[in-house]
């Protein structure tokens, strides 16, 4: 070896966080909130920090759950089966 350490892939181990059905239960965001979600996304991307910094009383997390539920595929089936 060169003596340089490689960077090992981050693993999260024995303290994977697991999320239940029920935390995917469908958030409800006011119609400006969504509105301004779809504009940062297009600006920055999938920086959901940033994107919660906008939103008053949201958390990043929140609003990547939201986002993955409406545009994830695995949820795209389920929205087909609710309507």
């Amino acid at each position: 070896m060169d003596g340089r350490r490689r960077k090992q892939p981050k693993t999260s181990g024995c303290c994977s966080e697991e999320v239940s059905s029920i935390e995917w239960e469908f958030i409800n965001m006011s119609e400006q909130e969504e509105d301004l979600i779809y504009r940062m996304y297009k600006l920055v991307g999938d920086k959901w920090a940033l994107i919660a910094g906008r939103i008053p009383g949201r958390k990043a997390e929140e609003i990547e759950r939201f986002w993955i539920m409406r545009h994830g595929e695995g949820f795209a089936n389920r929205r087909t089966e609710l309507n």
